[in-house]
């Protein structure tokens, strides 16, 4: 039996577009299938490094530069000296009022020709990378939600209603790239909730915001900042959209978020308020949209990939925000997932087997992504202490670029958990009394 398309893909957002472009390209007939009417604003507005692979892959690079996004170049930490009065430790030179930045350019990195990325209105970039998959083949449905799979039979049939007309279209193998949706991650029940990060942002647009209130140079205006709050496992990005258009967000822990929109918004002010240069930068710039709130940020699955199927980007896993890897994950997740569907078309397998190489790959990616981000939240000063040590330094901004998914364990990861080890058993050491609890006794051996 002749489905109607080789591939049915449930998202349009970049996992799924860019799947469609790879897929597209190599002449396979595939659909997308969208629930919103492009362009809508979404969350993850900034790049890794890693994202410009996926753009010279696809021939999408010009499209990024003709679109002027604003270029980022690096990323920087800060905290302040308040920080410092909390804790009665020995601080022999070092201290949580810190300011770290990084620079892409001081690792080449193989495969990515420049040495920044972007900053991204995602509404724009969203509209555009979906376009370019329709552009090189791909057929985009927009506002159309899909339903359910049925998988009872030997094709898969993605179901939706167009209007109040219920239809269904047969595929060979689905991508399911719904995003938090997780569409098949709940129709299968693999969804599995993350037991330690519980993080919920709020944010939104602000014009004018001074991006020199707290950056140590001009250079610096278009990193993306990071802003640590004396506020348990709280913290704030900025992040340039435009010249003139800045993101805020104040991402902190479920206990810590109110129900009502008034408390929501107070606890967002009252937030920044414990960074008066930036409460202040913020309270004299002009919000530019209503506050958005984002919740139940993390999960896994307890698979990602079966008969007939995948999870892409979102939809297989999602993790804490604070190293910008949402639309990295999503990309490479195409980059590596297009491959072994090509694969499996060409044997016509569809069998979970075929897909193993990038089932493998994006568990051990995204396992170092959570380890990494684990690492951080339990002891910021060590993740200071690592960028500023020349030994570590590249090390570390491999991380931070997106190179994640070559080395099971990357050896500047083991050196940080096993220093986070030390410091969690040792009650004496200078740095105790600076442990996170968000990510409490997560590296302290096995049957300690």
């Amino acid at each position: 039996m002749e489905p109607d398309f080789d591939i049915g893909i449930i998202g349009g957002g970049p996992a799924g577009s860019s799947l469609a472009a790879y897929l597209a390209k190599a002449g396979v007939r595939c659909v997308v299938f969208e629930r919103d009417l492009f362009p809508r604003p979404h969350v993850g507005e900034s790049l890794v490094p890693s994202s410009t692979r996926v753009f010279n892959d696809l021939g999408f690079i010009d499209k990024m530069e003709e679109a002027k996004f604003p270029r980022k170049y690096g990323a920087a930490w800060t905290a302040n000296d308040q920080s410092k009065a909390a804790y009665n430790v020995n601080w022999e030179g070092l201290s949580p009022d810190c300011h770290v930045e990084v620079r892409f350019e001081e690792r080449e990195q193989p495969g990515v020709n420049k040495n920044y990325t972007y900053h991204v209105d995602r509404g724009k970039f969203d509209l555009m990378l979906l376009q370019h998959a329709n552009e090189l083949g791909a057929t985009v449905y927009e506002g159309v939600k899909v339903s359910s799979v049925d998988f009872s039979s030997e094709l898969p049939v993605v179901n939706f209603k167009m209007g109040r007309k219920e239809m269904g279209v047969s595929v060979r193998m689905v991508a399911d790239a719904s995003g938090r949706h997780t569409l098949l991650g709940n129709q299968l029940k693999l969804k599995i909730k993350d037991p330690v990060f519980d993080q919920y942002a709020i944010h939104s647009w602000f014009g004018g915001f001074d991006r020199g209130a707290v950056a140590k140079s001009a250079s610096e205006y278009d990193y993306i900042h990071i802003h640590f709050l004396p506020i348990s496992n709280t913290w704030v990005w900025q992040i340039p959209i435009t010249d003139d258009v800045t993101s805020i967000g104040v991402v902190t822990q479920k206990s810590n978020f109110a129900r009502s929109k008034q408390e929501r918004e107070e606890f967002f002010w009252n937030s920044l308020e414990s960074r008066p240069l930036i409460a202040e930068a913020v309270r004299n710039s002009e919000r530019l949209r209503e506050f958005k709130a984002e919740g139940d940020y993390s999960y896994a699955m307890s698979q990602i990939c079966g008969d007939r199927f995948v999870l892409l980007g979102d939809a297989g896993r999602f993790v804490d925000p604070i190293f910008s890897t949402g639309v990295s994950i999503a990309l490479n997740s195409s980059r590596f997932a297009h491959k072994d569907i090509l694969g499996a078309l060409e044997r016509n397998d569809f069998s979970r087997a075929s897909f193993k190489t990038f089932e493998d790959t994006i568990v051990r990616g995204t396992k170092n992504w959570y380890d990494f981000i684990g690492v951080y939240y339990r002891l910021n000063v060590l993740f200071t202490y690592f960028i500023s040590d020349r030994r570590y330094r590249l090390d570390v901004l491999k991380l931070l670029q997106g190179d994640v998914y070559d080395e099971g364990r990357p050896p500047v990861l083991e050196k940080m958990r096993a220093m986070v080890s030390d410091v969690e058993q040792n009650p004496q050491h200078m740095w105790h009394g600076l442990l996170g609890d968000l990510t409490s006794d997560a590296f302290r051996p096995a049957g300690s």
